[in-house]
């Protein structure tokens, strides 16, 4: 059985800073991709950061460019996002993703189709 869970999520204040952890069991892309997807109420889901696991490539969303970045740890099949210069607008729940199959790093992760997702954690992000 697939699982990715993910935990570090939590609430700070604007400019704070938090760690997301995302640990997989039962599978583990590689090559392939893990990441971060991200969805708060009324608004799509979209891509965060992603990180190719067969190597390090790596895409982030544009609203995150050079405040959060995507490391993996493959021996313990683990994805970390490092959250910094949090805003008011990064509130959100927070979904790790995985797949395996070509596109990952470009159109599925586009349209948001992989294979494999976790439960999701909240992130706050108060003013």
């Amino acid at each position: 059985q697939v699982q990715l869970v993910e935990s570090g999520g939590g609430s700070v204040q604007a400019g704070g800073s938090l760690r997301l952890s995302c640990r997989a069991s039962g599978y583990w892309p590689n090559p392939g991709c893990v990441g971060w997807f991200r969805q708060a109420p009324g608004k799509e889901r979209e891509g965060v950061a992603v990180i190719y696991t067969g190597g390090d490539s790596t895409y982030y969303g544009d609203s995150v460019k050079g405040r959060f970045t995507i490391s993996q740890d493959n021996a313990k099949n683990t994805v970390y996002l490092q959250m910094n210069s949090l805003k008011p607008e990064d509130t959100s729940m927070y979904y790790c993703a995985a797949d395996g199959r070509p596109g990952c790093l470009g159109w599925r992760l586009m349209r948001g189709e992989y294979d494999y997702w976790g439960q999701g954690t909240q992130v706050t992000v108060s003013p």
